[in-house]
């Protein structure tokens, strides 16, 4: 459990609740009178990360072919735009 004072909490705000995410406790206090204590809502939990989830992902002959296969003429114009709308 950590004690701090108004000031400190106002002014160090994200580093507490930093703290506080991470399983500990703070009393906020006026003087030496604890007025306020700080706990976790609910734990914060983070998915859990598997290594090698995609390893067995395959993509099928077509998948694969739409993935490596060039851009027709009419697709080019599209994602840089024709040359008319480069002259506006």
């Amino acid at each position: 459990m950590k004690y701090v004072t108004i000031h400190e909490a106002k002014t160090q705000l994200s580093r507490l609740i930093r703290e506080i995410e991470a399983g500990g406790e703070i009393v906020i206090r006026r003087g030496k009178e604890p007025v306020a204590r700080l706990i976790a809502e609910k734990p914060v939990a983070k998915p859990k990360r598997k290594p090698g989830q995609w390893a067995d992902l395959r993509l099928s002959a077509e998948e694969n072919a739409l993935l490596v296969a060039p851009m027709t003429e009419e697709e080019l114009a599209d994602w840089y735009g024709s040359d008319e709308d480069m002259k506006a």
